[in-house]
């Protein structure tokens, strides 16, 4: 696993403890999880700094299964996920006496690219992808997938084990976890999927939009045939559902306990309720407006109440 932290504002991170909600001050924030979420948030927190510079704000990158580890064990203030909370997860956390509520601040469609110089493929099925990415899948070869392919290596690349893109795309594509192949060049970092695609002239691999969208003069993206015709990801086919089966939600999630410091509340607050500039300034895909008032509601009953709301189904 490889981990990454990024200092928006820092005095000192600890080493052995990561940027542990534990050893947080009043003026502080700890933030760890999905690579996916972390430009989302990263702009949100140098926004919201702006206004309040006195606030420190850490933000790791984990990836979600690791980011959710970290926050079950108390370290972190918020998890950033690119998939809901697993069972498992949430056991650990209530093992551990955490209580949260979650926030769906972005969405978001896992894009499959390729090498710019790929000019024989525009479109993959469902079926195609399932194929390729099996756990026991055979190909090795463009012709393998579709016989008007050129004789081509087909060299993958993908995120690992602990990544909620990993976790969401075999899900989507494989119908469960543990389907993925794995003899594929695998890694926590989207920039280094993204340079082995660059470097490959038959490589494939998947991402999320927001990085594609960064690097759309190194790569192409595949418009996926679900069963309806071939349908390209962007900000329209998300936010109406034709991009299936790959189109998907981001989430924060905030530790109960750590809403007492008012610094939190204010950054979190400050994120939900801006949440459509600061997906368009990172080139993530807004919420819709009905995702817009449930985020409201969720985030007045936290602040009324003091607890969290009652996750909606699916997400936690």
């Amino acid at each position: 696993m490889s981990t990454a932290v990024v200092a928006v504002v820092v005095t000192a991170v600890s080493t052995g403890g990561g940027c542990g909600g534990s050893g947080q001050t009043a003026k502080s924030i700890g933030i760890d999880g999905s690579s996916t979420v972390a430009p989302l948030t990263e702009a949100a927190a140098d926004l919201f700094r702006e206004h309040n510079p006195g606030i420190q704000i850490t933000v790791g990158t984990s990836g979600t299964g690791g980011g959710f580890e970290k926050f079950c064990r108390g370290e972190t203030d918020i998890s950033d996920a690119s998939r809901s909370i697993t069972q498992a997860e949430r056991e650990a956390c209530t093992r551990a006496g955490i209580d949260y509520v979650d926030f769906q601040v972005a969405n978001d469609a896992v894009t499959v690219i390729v090498n710019k110089e790929n000019a024989w493929a525009t479109c993959l099925t469902a079926a195609q992808l399932r194929r390729i990415w099996d756990v026991r899948s055979p190909i090795e070869n463009w012709n393998q997938v579709d016989p008007k392919f050129p004789d081509e290596p087909l060299l993958l690349f993908g995120p690992g084990t602990d990544s909620g893109t990993f976790d969401y795309f075999t899900s989507a594509i494989n119908g469960k976890g543990g389907r993925s192949r794995t003899d594929y060049q695998a890694s926590e970092d989207d920039n280094v999927i993204i340079a082995g695609v660059e470097g490959s002239r038959g490589g494939l691999g998947y991402i999320g939009y927001g990085y594609f969208e960064e690097n759309t003069d190194r790569l192409r993206a595949l418009a996926v045939d679900d069963g309806d015709g071939c349908v390209a990801p962007s900000v329209g086919s998300v936010q109406d559902g034709s991009y299936r089966p790959l189109a998907r939600p981001l989430f924060i999630y905030v530790k109960r306990t750590s809403l007492a410091r008012p610094a939190l509340v204010d950054f979190v607050d400050y994120y939900v309720e801006n949440s459509t500039a600061i997906a368009r300034q990172a080139l993530f895909i807004p919420l819709t407006s009905a995702q817009v008032a449930v985020n409201q509601k969720a985030l007045a009953d936290v602040v009324a109440s003091g607890r969290p709301s009652t996750p909606a189904p699916g997400r936690s």
